[in-house]
């Protein structure tokens, strides 16, 4: 099997071919239209590579950057878009067994998707709810359900290469820094949300630094889901944490050396930072809304159910758009968002 770098490469040159030939047929076509009407003198038939309107013609997409740029940048842009595929494979909206979408009715479940795909060699999250947080800490952690996805897609063989190249195509140091870092930020989401236009098919529970962080799929959202978040992921993220706190106050008492004991100081008081905002988190705004069993309706579309959930999700700006759905028939408090 290939490795990935490989396919990628072909990739790319199979769209450098389909980019000069739609680019000849254009020449061709006005070549033809400036003789059909005696024009050949006056008007350029000529038509630069640049200009040939493809989706991944390079030369189109980035006209100012130099050959060997366009080259990083469709790697780049072909990689996210993998991620964003093995995500919805995650999810179930995909499947490396059948092509089309799979699950994109309210309410889908797992066994939707066994019905459909009996016997997949990738089989989807079970509770709708992937983890994103700094460190192995859960089973279903959206970076090691994607080391599986890629020994799954690619072959086994390759899995440590593949996996390299898709960091150094994203530039990150490791592969958890595009879906989360230390400070919160997720360029994996915010890719996401660019890619739907503001309006996301994942929607991402985020405590308010981005400490705690969980993908669900929307069209696979249940009223039990914001539970589920809560019980079987924030509340057991908050136990890991404390049980992490006092292992490191015991370091901190039994730390030798100056500079360990100085790391162990830092580690302590970062972690109880983190315990604060999670428990706050849960306090004001994730309990609330489990507690409400609140029900979604896809037809009011992605703006008004994702302003439903309020503090609950990560706040990309959306709230901008709010006067977007005023004149609606039900209460404005709907949309307030919950706690503090």
């Amino acid at each position: 099997m290939k490795t990935l770098e490989q396919i990628v490469a072909q990739h790319r040159e199979e769209w450098a071919a389909r980019s000069l030939a739609q680019q000849r047929l254009e020449i061709e076509n006005n070549e033809a239209v400036a003789k059909l009407y005696g024009l050949e003198d006056e008007v350029p038939s000529y038509v630069p590579l640049e200009r040939v309107s493809l989706t991944n013609n390079s030369a189109f997409r980035w006209p100012d950057k130099t050959p060997e740029e366009r080259d990083i940048l469709f790697t780049q842009s072909v990689i996210v878009d993998l991620v964003s595929y093995a995500v919805g494979c995650m999810f179930g909206r995909y499947s490396l067994d059948a092509a089309g979408l799979i699950l994109a009715d309210q309410g889908a479940t797992l066994q939707d998707y066994l019905a459909k795909v009996p016997s997949p060699s990738f089989v989807p999250d079970t509770d709708n709810v992937l983890p994103i947080v700094d460190g192995d800490w859960f089973e279903d952690d959206i970076v090691g359900e994607f080391r599986h996805f890629l020994k799954v897609a690619f072959g086994a063989e390759h899995l440590e290469e593949n996996l390299r190249f898709v960091e150094q195509s994203l530039d990150v140091k490791i592969l958890r820094d595009y879906f989360i870092t230390r400070s919160g930020k997720s360029k994996f989401y915010d890719d996401h949300v660019k890619r739907y236009k503001k309006r996301p098919i994942y929607w991402l529970f985020s405590s308010p630094r981005g400490s705690f962080n969980a993908l669900i799929y929307m069209h696979r959202y249940t009223p039990s889901t914001v539970s589920t978040v809560l019980n079987e992921y924030l509340r057991e993220y908050e136990g890991k944490l404390e049980a992490s706190l006092q292992n490191t106050e015991l370091a901190v008492k039994g730390s030798g050396t100056t500079r360990k004991h100085a790391a162990s100081v830092r580690e302590m008081e970062r972690l109880r930072k983190v315990l604060v905002e999670l428990g706050q988190y849960e306090h004001d705004v994730l309990y609330p809304l489990a507690a409400r069993q609140l029900a979604i309706d896809l037809d009011d579309g992605v703006l008004v159910n994702y302003l439903r959930f309020g503090k609950a999700l990560r706040n990309f700006g959306l709230e901008k758009d709010r006067n977007k759905v005023e004149g609606w028939e039900w209460p404005v408090n709907r949309l307030e968002p919950l706690g503090n």
